[in-house]
């Protein structure tokens, strides 16, 4: 009597592609009788994660190009999209379906493992294999974390030495030329809808919220979910998804191979758009409709090919990959305290404003998003008036305009806005912004979000807080004529150049001509007597940088991090009021020290391996000492930017 052949359930998560698909290849390598391509509509995404319209588009273009790219290998399948969480919905479908093995791609989020761990266990309870293969990084984050000797990795340098360890990035694998049938799907039973007690995105919503009114969708024909369904209004931003304009985006960028082999994040530009200066191929990779590594195998061929004058990481297309993969080891080894200052041993403390409000959860004390301490109600006002895009500042508001409209700014975009919001100007919280990033970018990635939030503000990965972007020659540097900001602020549009970067010292023959007034916080009415209105600048921004350097200086040679027991029964507001400490949360001040203002040409590609030597020295049993030298110690990347500068 023959054995009976393999009926496998294939669950595309953050992989939504049919190319290199180390997951899909161990399905298919069972030679299945059947395979059903699943995609489960998890609560957890769609009520505790913030994402705007966008982000949301985004995802379902993604699951329609692949459903559309199976029906091409097997006019019988597609993506099932079942509309129930994976904990709940796996053990009924593992006996209705007569399932032998679960196939998947692992994956580094807290929340993910965790909910993998309560479906693995249904499965092994129910006699069902369960076959794991890693494919969103270039390496398998866990395997580099052990290479790494079980700790987080905190810069490049550390991410290709334990890469080194690993092995070399294997080469990308041909997507299938055919699938199985995916049998029949009786799904005979009830469907278990989650609480929901909390909905992040509420405030999105403009229709009611149907999501889970069938567990197979309206028409009972398992159809990728609509905007309509979750209730959200259309999407704003330009940007589609999905696996084949992934591809063709790809081979687009390559075939211009000396963009691609000569390519320096520090030299792109942020003001530039249609087209903008970089891939955009960030949130195909995010939603895994774009391989990791097959973009870096096209890059690294490019780059052979080149020769002389080809760039290197961590400047490269290939370097942007690497940084990528260092956050994710980094999110693998530290856990859920990555996303977060408390309980974080590899974060710094700073007594930012606007502190997040905490909750103890199963798996430990968490950040509760969105939710935080308003220590001043100075801060809160500029907080939303940065979210806004209102601040005064027009190259800030440029960028936070775009975010909001099209869910994606430059990296260095990034930067500059990030720096602003925190150790560069406001002073609050690296955790208020990593929200709004959170909600509002459509490559939004856990591990990357955190960590640049986090590189930005200087509490980890990147220690040089006296580099500071300025929000008027960071902007000039790239577009003097303020062409960007005349595309994303109207109101300033026909302000003359020599203002436009700072209208507040437009002379009011200048504001007449170009129509428009500067006054007010922008969080009003933006008209006014036929004229257009822009906000008055939240403040004097090099008074700001003064305040915020001297705070900065503080909170280095205090040397607290997430974990120290001060930081988490509260004594540390102790240990900076006997410092001098006046801006802090809960109290205002002001005090100065001298910093640079940063254009930008070096803000990219910090190396920051000295980070790591600073946070491992003086540690005894995850406690710091006071160091002060930390604030300042020269590390490998100081002395390539002095080579450069020289």
């Amino acid at each position: 009597m023959a054995t009976a052949r393999p009926r496998v359930a294939y669950w595309f998560r953050t992989d939504l592609r049919l190319h290199d698909s180390p997951a899909l290849k161990a399905a298919l390598d069972l030679e299945p009788e059947v395979l059903w391509p699943i995609f489960t509509w998890d609560p957890h995404y769609v009520y505790r994660v913030k994402a705007g319209s966008n982000r949301w588009q985004y995802l379902l273009d993604c699951q329609q190009d692949l459903s559309d790219s199976i029906l091409k290998l097997n006019p019988k399948s597609k993506l099932f999209v079942i509309r129930e969480a994976p904990q709940t919905l796996f053990p009924k479908l593992f006996e209705a379906l007569k399932v032998t093995h679960l196939v998947f791609e692992r994956d580094t989020d807290v929340y993910a493992r965790e909910r993998d761990k309560l479906v693995t266990g249904a499965a092994k309870k129910a006699g069902v294999e369960v076959v794991t293969r890693y494919g969103r990084t270039l390496w398998d984050s866990d395997e580099v974390v052990a290479k790494n000797g079980g700790k987080p990795t905190m810069s490049i340098t550390q991410l290709q030495a334990a890469g080194h360890k690993v092995g070399e990035i294997p080469r990308p694998i041909p997507a299938p030329d055919r699938l199985p049938d995916p049998g029949e799907m009786p799904l005979h039973f009830d469907q278990e809808r989650a609480p929901t007690t909390v909905d992040l995105n509420a405030p999105h919503r403009s229709k009611a919220d149907k999501t889970y009114d069938s567990i197979a969708g309206p028409k009972g024909d398992f159809a990728i979910v609509t905007l309509e369904e979750l209730g959200f209004p259309a999407a704003t931003t330009p940007h589609r998804g999905g696996e084949t304009l992934a591809l063709k985006q790809l081979d687009k960028i390559m075939a211009d191979e000396k963009y691609a082999a000569t390519f320096r994040k520090p030299n792109t530009s942020p003001a530039a758009f249609e087209p903008q200066s970089t891939t955009l191929l960030s949130p195909h990779m995010h939603f895994g409709a774009l391989s990791a590594r097959l973009f870096y195998w096209r890059a690294r061929e490019v780059v052979e090919k080149y020769g002389k004058g080809a760039s290197k990481p961590p400047e490269s297309l290939t370097g942007q990959l690497l940084f990528r993969d260092m956050y994710f080891a980094a999110q693998a080894a530290i856990g859920l305290p990555y996303m977060q200052t408390l309980n974080n041993v590899y974060v710094r403390f700073i007594p930012w404003h606007l502190p997040s409000q905490h909750e103890e959860t199963e798996t430990g004390t968490v950040a509760i998003s969105s939710k935080y301490h308003i220590d001043s109600p100075q801060a809160n006002k500029w907080f939303k008036r940065w979210k806004a895009g209102v601040t005064g500042f027009p190259f800030v508001d440029a960028l936070m305009r775009q975010l909001r409209i099209e869910g994606w700014i430059h990296h260095l975009g990034r930067h500059m806005v990030a720096c602003f919001l925190t150790r560069g100007g406001c002073y609050v919280h690296w955790e208020r912004g990593a929200d709004v990033f959170e909600e509002l970018l459509i490559d939004h990635e856990p591990a990357s979000n955190a960590g640049n939030w986090q590189w930005l503000s200087c509490t980890a990965f990147f220690s040089q807080y006296f580099r500071c972007y300025s929000p008027v020659a960071f902007g000039q540097k790239w577009d003097k004529n303020g062409d960007f900001i005349r595309r994303w602020v109207p109101e300033l549009k026909h302000l003359d150049a020599k203002y436009i970067y700072e209208p507040r010292k437009a002379t009011r023959a200048a504001l007449d001509k170009a129509g428009v007034r500067v006054e007010g916080d922008g969080l009003g009415n933006n008209r006014n007597e036929g004229l257009n209105i822009y906000p008055e600048a939240m403040f004097d921004f090099k008074e700001r940088r003064s305040v915020c350097m001297s705070a900065m200086k503080r909170a280095f040679s205090i040397g607290l991090h997430g974990n120290d027991e001060a930081v988490r029964n509260g004594t540390w507001k102790q240990l900076f009021e006997r410092a001098g400490e006046t801006e802090m949360e809960g109290m205002d001040g002001v005090d100065g020290v001298g910093g640079s203002d940063d254009e930008g040409e070096y803000a990219d590609d910090a190396d920051a391996d000295h980070e790591s030597h600073h946070i491992l020295k003086g540690r005894k049993g995850g406690k710091h000492t006071r160091n002060k030298s930390d604030a300042v110690k020269e590390g490998p990347m100081d002395r390539h930017v002095k080579r450069l500068k020289s």
